[in-house]
């Protein structure tokens, strides 16, 4: 069952998830075997129907969000108090190598990432898995909220650090044809002069991806940065 229930979880088949668990309410609280629930599978699959609907039954069961849960769901309230029973969450890895704040930086809200921040969360960790990336990265390939990525560029995350690939943050905003990003990178110090492992630079991701205006703009910038 565990197996076909992830799938139903992966593929948003709503109406098999919901009859599972009536039938076996244990799988509200399931959790695969590196220890990542079934609402975080619902999170990562983008199914944002069942992503409700287990947190739902998880309070009418009277369950509780651990701190990558609450991290991801937004409830900035229940992870400032669970981090002050214990601090240390605030740095721990998920079972799929996520910390806490790579999870609010891609999923959450502004709001539970300055908790995280507030509570001494690293903008520097590196996530066990193959991303190899920092928060930054979770959060221009994934959440692109403007107030997320200044609080952590504020909180000291670096612009120009590499995840697995060679892509630098700038990257993601240059894919995503989000020219507030990149200027709110550039303004903290982006280089967009940075090549991947393929060679590429941001410009030429954007223009590749059919951004001429982006790419433009980027190759501007790489000119003017360029020393003479």
């Amino acid at each position: 069952m565990s197996q076909q229930y992830l799938k139903w979880i992966q593929r948003g088949a709503s109406v098999e998830v919901a009859d599972a668990v009536v039938a076996d309410p244990s799988l509200i609280t399931w959790r695969d075997v590196q220890g990542v629930s079934a609402l975080m599978w619902a999170i990562y699959s983008g199914q944002t129907l069942i992503r409700d609907y287990l947190l739902f039954q998880l309070a009418q069961a009277g369950g509780s969000l651990d701190v990558f849960e609450a991290s991801a769901v937004g409830e900035a309230e229940l992870l400032e108090e669970g981090l002050k029973r214990s601090p240390a969450h605030a740095n721990a890895l998920s079972g799929d190598g996520w910390t806490p704040l790579h999870l609010a930086a891609a999923f959450g809200t502004p709001e539970t990432v300055q908790v995280l921040l507030a509570n001494g969360a690293s903008v520097a960790t590196v996530s066990k898995n193959a991303q190899k990336n920092q928060p930054l990265h979770a959060a221009l390939a994934l959440g692109r909220n403007a107030e997320t990525v200044r609080l952590l560029l504020e909180a000291g995350a670096d612009p120009n650090a590499t995840q697995t690939g060679g892509y630098t943050a700038l990257f993601s905003a240059a894919g995503a044809n989000r020219t507030d990003l990149v200027e709110l990178l550039t303004a903290h110090g982006a280089d967009p002069s940075i090549r991947n492992d393929f060679g590429q630079s941001p410009a030429e991701l954007a223009r590749e991806r059919g951004y001429s205006e982006l790419a433009d703009r980027l190759s501007i910038v790489t000119a003017a940065t360029k020393p003479s």
